[in-house]
């Protein structure tokens, strides 16, 4: 048998090599995974918080539901950072679970209440499987309202295939290969891993229900070889404090506040930031509290830009009782008459504490309303009542206006929704406050306002993009 010719034999040991590399790299990828249960004792584990049993069976970590205890958690002894983690889950229609990642318990922090993230296991009408609840902390940071296709993709009775992908500050996550959730967030970078039976109190009726386990497992070197493409309908949702993503800027995003100065702002009705009553330290934008409420205070504040169809977003904070808004479609110069600008507002408010949420017509002036015109209710969710994280936590407002549509968003759920040319809002106008004011609302452009209402409340990540 002759011998190769030279240029043949260096092709064929390439071809060779490549093959061979090729099937090693993909041997190392599958020896990268690790499993976290080795199916027969729980070495690894420790439980924390409730004493929900857990035991073993065929392979299986089985969480039980029991009375009178708190939520229970089967937590890794270990921490992980950066990782991808995979898991089936089967559990009974009629209770919620969950498995926290990233996730902690700290004797300083609610005398050590697990605490994190939490991919969502939700077997009821509302569907938030594979959506994303922060535990102990901030609630709901990623609901499926935000990405109705997932609704779908999490199955009754039968086992569901998980995932979480938590690279850097990205976090995603799928049920049944079908994306739900994509948050960007940087509170907390590493914890355990814990597997949850939920609280059920003293309902007798919910004990002994059964949430089953199996192959998890977490791959956490080579990870940008196994990460899944973005489903580009997926909505990414950023808690980044007064920054943007590449995502974000890519789709025409820019801060309208950058987070230290007044660039950009200006009174309402001045030339100029007011000199006292409004701070940007901290990293916040704060309206401080005056004794003689809105008529002594510093006022309201505009941008000095105006805008037309645009997308809003912004976190805000209340005190105790305190009242203010978002406004848009503002004229300062026609409104100088008036005690405060005049616009469309979103409505923030102290339901519990404030008077004016008992004045109007049945709740629209309360938060997240379109203030004395429409009240609010949860359209993203029928039946769910409206998503307020109470006083002193950061609650997130949105304001999408294209063209006539307009839609107030509160906590990533829509609130409100209208069509400012419709002859049904000029009725309401009529009715209202603002029926001195001739085609309120319908103006093509304003500016966007922040209301001093006489109380402190603060805000942060104020982000725009402009709709054509």
């Amino acid at each position: 048998m002759k011998p190769l010719p030279a240029k043949l034999y260096v092709i064929t040991s390439i071809l060779l090599f490549s093959l061979l590399s090729a099937e090693m790299f993909s041997q190392s990828t599958k020896n990268d995974w690790t499993p976290l249960f080795n199916g027969k004792d729980l070495k690894g584990w420790k439980q924390l918080n409730g004493t929900a049993p857990y035991s073993i069976a065929n392979g299986e970590i089985i969480g039980v539901t029991k009375t009178n205890t708190e939520n229970s958690f089967l937590c890794t002894e270990k921490n992980y950072g950066d990782f991808i983690l995979e898991f089936d889950v089967l559990l009974d229609p009629s209770i919620n679970s969950g498995v926290q990642f990233r996730s902690n318990s700290i004797k300083n922090f609610k005398d050590g209440k697990v605490h994190g993230y939490q991919f969502e296991l939700d077997p009821s009408d509302r569907a938030f499987t594979g959506g994303i609840y922060d535990e102990g902390r901030n609630g709901w940071i990623y609901p499926l309202s935000l990405n109705p296709k997932a609704q779908k993709a999490f199955q009754n009775g039968v086992w569901n295939s998980c995932r979480i992908e938590a690279i850097g500050n990205t976090i995603k996550t799928w049920v049944n290969g079908v994306q739900c959730a994509y948050l960007v967030d940087d509170v907390t970078a590493s914890g355990f891993i814990a597997l949850q039976v939920h609280s059920i109190g003293s309902d007798e009726k919910q004990a002994g229900k059964e949430i089953r386990w199996k192959n998890i497992k977490i791959k956490t070197t080579n990870l940008e070889t196994d990460r899944w493409a973005t489903d580009p309908d997926v909505k990414e949702m950023s808690y980044l404090k007064n920054s943007l993503t590449q995502n974000e800027i890519d789709k025409g995003w820019r801060l309208l506040w950058d987070g230290k100065t007044s660039t950009g702002w200006k009174g309402a009705k001045l030339d100029y930031f007011p000199k006292s009553g409004w701070e940007t330290t901290n990293d916040e934008l704060t309206v401080l509290a005056t004794d003689g409420g809105e008529s002594t205070g510093p006022g309201d504040i505009i941008t000095e830009k105006v805008f037309s169809s645009f997308e809003l977003e912004l976190e805000f904070k209340i005190t105790e009782g305190a009242n203010s808004g978002i406004k848009y479609f503002v004229d300062p110069e026609l409104n100088k008459g008036a005690g405060s600008a005049i616009g469309c507002e979103f409505q923030i408010l102290d339901d519990a504490n404030h008077p004016d949420a008992k004045l109007g017509v049945n709740g629209n002036r309360t938060i997240g309303a379109l203030y004395d015109l429409i009240a609010p209710e949860n359209l993203s969710i029928p039946g769910r009542g409206k998503q307020f994280k109470g006083i002193g936590s950061w609650n997130k407002a949105r304001i999408v206006v294209n063209g006539p549509k307009v839609e107030h968003w509160l906590n990533n759920e829509k609130v409100v929704e209208y069509d400012r040319s419709s002859q049904m809002f000029r009725a309401l106008v009529a009715y209202s406050k603002y029926k001195d004011w001739p085609k309120f609302g319908q103006w093509p452009t304003g500016h966007i306002l922040l209301q001093d209402h006489g109380n402190t409340v603060n805000y942060r990540s104020i982000k725009i993009r402009e709709l054509n």
